[in-house]
């Protein structure tokens, strides 16, 4: 849903301001908080008490499915100029493999987590994007046990120049669930009329919430367009009860990435090329310091040349590379994919070099996957991919009804 709004609440700026609000939990008996409760609370507030501005945009993503359809929408809003405020409530998870945080969607259970939840650094690695001090992130959060001590560690950090204002809450006992009741505090407030300082807000919300163990985070850097209470605190002081964010280096954003590519020269003709420090990076085994290098790439030639260009899937193809160096078969597949279809999209035939290398690429870390689940997942994309591009060697589209009769599979598509 996507709510235009206009009107003066107090602003102190009349610039357009823009609201993600994210409201994501497992349906059935994984689901450990009521996320999307607090929407309605939330649909009552004017969109402008939000954003702190006098017009603003306002995104709503109640408990989706798809973490790439996340991902779209989280590197949509991330794109618009002005003020950002993301308002994110559900609970996070913990992959065992990486070690890296999640949040849960819709479908997402306890064995397919890396491919049905959102990874938390495509989140943080979209946001470090922004120019510093434009973004403000509020959180109502609950870690399950795996998760909290990495959270307790410090692990949901949003970087440098990030306001960030939240509640993480410890895994509840068995069968409870709990409610977003640190988000419905500030919802309840602006529901009054009175528009303070979001510090305040916090404040109120941290007092009147638990639980006693809950984790309540707040990291404020002055912003001019966020309107406050009373002349001169701007700047209000964080209480002592509430434990600031470290500031951090940017977090590796987006999926792990792709093979040498030759490159086309991306954006703005840069004093260094990019590619000798990215691919040393994931040599070394920091993989997600080169897919935040790629990530960053990325983003730049989409928002300078535009999805579907040249520069744009010359860094897609990166990002499927760094995917097969960070020995992660199931993004490579999915990212190789992508930059197949894209190329079709861009009017290149199915004979080409470029478009039947993707897809043979695809094809050959489908292969690799060891998760059949996940097999039988990409093998709907490839196979449709197979029919517009059956290569130059017969047999490929026979190689994967066979590996898909092999796990009990009907092939999909015929």
């Amino acid at each position: 849903m996507v709510i235009n709004a206009h009107g003066n609440d107090q602003a102190e700026s009349p610039d357009q301001g823009a609201a993600l609000l994210l409201a994501a939990a497992p349906v059935g008996k994984g689901c450990l908080i009521d996320a999307a409760g607090v929407l309605p609370a939330l649909a009552a507030v004017p969109p402008s008490a939000l954003t702190g501005t006098a017009a603003a945009t306002v995104v709503e993503l109640a408990d989706p499915l798809d973490p790439q359809t996340v991902l779209t929408r989280i590197r949509t809003a991330a794109a618009l100029p002005g003020q950002l405020h993301v308002y994110v409530t559900g609970q996070l998870h913990l992959d065992h493999r990486q070690h890296l945080l999640h949040l849960a969607l819709a479908r997402t259970t306890p064995s397919t987590l890396r491919y049905t939840a959102l990874p938390w650094h495509w989140l943080t690695g979209e946001l470090a994007l922004r120019r510093a001090h434009t973004t403000t992130v509020v959180l109502d959060l609950v870690a399950d046990a795996d998760a909290w001590p990495h959270v307790r560690g410090g692990g949901v950090g949003l970087g440098h120049g990030i306001r960030v204002f939240g509640r993480v809450s410890p895994p509840p006992s068995r069968r409870t669930v709990l409610t977003p009741d640190y988000l419905r505090t500030f919802a309840d407030i602006w529901r009054t009329g009175a528009r303070p300082h979001l510090a305040q807000l916090h404040e109120s919300a941290a007092g009147r919430t638990g639980p006693a163990e809950a984790l309540f985070l707040a990291l404020d850097t002055p912003v001019p367009a966020f309107p406050v209470a009373r002349p001169g605190t701007a700047g209000a002081a964080v209480p002592r009860s509430v434990a600031p964010i470290p500031p951090q280096a940017p977090p590796a954003p987006l999926v792990p990435p792709a093979p040498p590519v030759a490159p086309s020269r991306p954006p703005a003709e840069p004093a260094e090329d990019p590619h000798p420090v990215l691919l040393a990076a994931a040599q070394a085994g920091r993989h997600e310091e080169a897919a935040a290098i790629a990530a960053r790439w990325e983003s730049e030639a989409l928002l300078v040349h535009g999805a579907g260009s040249a520069q744009a899937v010359h860094w897609l193809e990166v990002r499927a590379d760094l995917a097969r160096l960070a020995r992660d078969p199931g993004r490579s597949c999915a990212l190789w994919a992508e930059v197949a279809q894209g190329r079709l999209a861009r009017g290149e035939a199915p004979t080409d070099e470029d478009v039947q290398a993707a897809v043979d690429r695809a094809h050959h870390q489908w292969e690799q996957l060891g998760d059949p689940d996940r097999a039988r997942a990409l093998a709907v994309v490839l196979t449709a991919l197979r029919h517009q591009v059956p290569g130059r060697r017969p047999g490929a589209l026979a190689a994967i009804h066979r590996r898909l009769d092999a796990l009990g599979t009907p092939s999909p598509l015929g």
